[in-house]
């Protein structure tokens, strides 16, 4: 009997991972003008129209702004809240505050996606290996888009790599339940999903040209969380703090190329 090999994930041509990749330098660019000015006493609706004017000076739109009615082009999510913080005046920056930021861009049709988390001032321990944990995991799961791999393997190394981070730092962390990654390319959220654990060797193939945004979120406590009574923003149920990273990435034939990458100048 002939078995059928899985379908690929989703890839894109040369010619279209350049235009990819350019929507996600200027994505890279906004989140480095973000954190630049992210400092105590700064709102994050300020942060947002930083974002905003640079990927619009660019020559870029903001992915996030009127998606399904969000009102930013960031996501602006502050200690407890995970994902899907809405800009706003009234949320002011603290010393010790732990601030996560994604944005997106489209370029040219094709949209960049990606995601960081950053102290503000000095952080505690805890914090501080909360967001090198998740860090970690991000890396992990970007190590594995390699060809003829599988959608889970991703996902599995996500969740080797926050294991890792525990024995490393002495200390449990919540692996935020219902949330992961996604396709991405001409629309921000494409299939398939893809989960932040699991067991590898499942779903469909890695290929080269496949592109996914790999974002694991990482809390100091519970995987559960709540969305408020705006619809979007996403809190820990016990109130502990989360972190947050993600970038876009493509499988290449020499090993995962990052799509979003951020200018270190």
């Amino acid at each position: 009997m002939a078995f059928r090999k899985p379908k690929p994930v989703p890839f894109r041509t040369s010619g279209e991972l350049d235009v990819m990749a350019a929507a996600g330098e200027i994505v890279g660019s906004a989140l480095v003008a973000v954190r630049d000015a992210a400092k105590v006493g700064v709102s994050t609706l300020e942060l947002d129209e930083i974002a905003e004017a640079v990927i619009r000076d660019a020559g870029a739109v903001p992915s996030f702004k009127g998606y399904h009615g969000f009102t930013g082009s960031i996501c602006a999510s502050v200690n407890q809240v995970v994902v899907h913080g809405i800009p706003s005046a009234d949320v002011i920056l603290a010393e010790h505050d732990l601030v996560s930021i994604d944005c997106g861009a489209i370029y040219d049709g094709w949209h960049g996606d990606s995601a960081w988390t950053f102290g503000i001032g000095e952080l505690s321990q805890a914090d501080q290996e909360l967001n090198d944990a998740t860090r970690l995991s991000l890396e992990a799961g970007i190590a594995a888009m390699v060809p003829d791999g599988r959608l889970t393997d991703v996902s599995a190394a996500i969740e080797r790599g926050t294991r890792a981070a525990e024995r490393k730092f002495g200390r449990a962390f919540g692996i935020v339940d219902g949330y992961g990654g996604h396709g991405i390319g001409r629309e921000m959220h494409m299939d398939p999903f893809l989960p932040n654990e699991g067991k590898p060797n499942r779903g469909p193939r890695l290929v080269v040209g496949s592109t996914l945004a790999i974002e694991p979120m990482l809390t100091l406590g519970t995987s559960d969380t709540s969305v408020l009574d705006d619809d979007w923003t996403v809190v820990t149920d016990d109130g502990t703090r989360a972190s947050h990273w993600e970038h876009t990435v493509v499988v290449t034939e020499d090993g995962p190329r990052i799509l979003t990458v951020r200018p270190t100048a």
